[in-house]
């Protein structure tokens, strides 16, 4: 039953895929939409779920908010010491990113997210048929939002179409196999935690410090691009919401 359930997940990730590839014309309200539903999946999904799995705390703080920290921190650090900006950010209407491989690592890092859904699948089902069910549509729903944000951050850093449909087809798998690797092992929430802080800060600095920007180059459509925005932010919302 997982296994099956997953498969819905493997289409609507697809179908997310390529709705970014197809709407060209529209990029900034594409990217514009990205950035909104990155930061929903940050705020209202990826943070929740990590301190509720958490009892850690260092230094009178949550562990997973350390790791988000750092996952922010990590990726700001890695863009400035290896000059993956052409411009500063007054020249950013002519910004141009020139390192592929930013790209290839936030599309890699969205498929391990994905494989971390399959997972969870699998072991609420484990669990409870009923919470299994619960948790599988909560994964289709927001797979589709997935599929969008592993193909934009793919392409947006220069890769090839070639590269970023590949990295999307993988994203696409990742819930399925999670799903059949929860039948062999169990991923302890000791690890879980953290990893979605970090996959959090790392997501959130994406959104804030390349998506958005990117997404305001094009002139006369800042209304239409904060529309997009807080329309994918509220969106995440509902999303998850109906999910529990």
């Amino acid at each position: 039953m997982p296994i099956v359930l997953s498969f819905a997940a493997f289409l609507m990730t697809l179908l997310g895929g390529l709705v970014a590839h197809r709407i060209r014309e529209r990029r900034h309200l594409v990217l514009g939409a990205a950035a909104g539903v990155m930061l929903g999946v940050v705020a209202f999904d990826l943070l929740p779920e990590s301190l509720s799995l958490s009892g850690v705390f260092v230094h009178g703080v949550p562990l997973p908010m350390l790791t988000f920290a750092l996952g922010f921190l990590g990726i700001h650090v890695v863009e400035r010491s290896f000059g993956v900006h052409d411009a500063h950010e007054g020249d950013y209407a002519a910004h141009r990113h020139s390192h592929a491989g930013v790209g290839l690592t936030a599309g890699s890092a969205l498929v391990v997210h994905s494989l971390l859904d399959g997972a969870a699948i699998g072991a609420a089902f484990q669990t409870d048929t009923s919470l299994g069910v619960a948790v599988a549509i909560g994964v289709v729903a927001h797979d589709f939002t997935d599929g969008f944000n592993t193909y934009t951050l793919t392409s947006l850093y220069g890769n090839a179409r070639r590269k970023a449909l590949i990295l999307l087809a993988l994203d696409a798998l990742a819930p399925v196999t999670g799903a059949t690797l929860t039948y062999l092992i169990t991923i302890p929430d000791t690890v879980l935690a953290p990893y979605l802080g970090l996959f959090a800060g790392f997501l959130l600095y994406l959104a804030t410090a390349d998506i958005l920007p990117e997404a305001h180059t094009t002139r006369g459509s800042t209304r239409l691009t904060l529309a997009a925005t807080v329309g994918g932010t509220v969106f995440m919302w509902l999303v998850i919401g109906l999910a529990h």
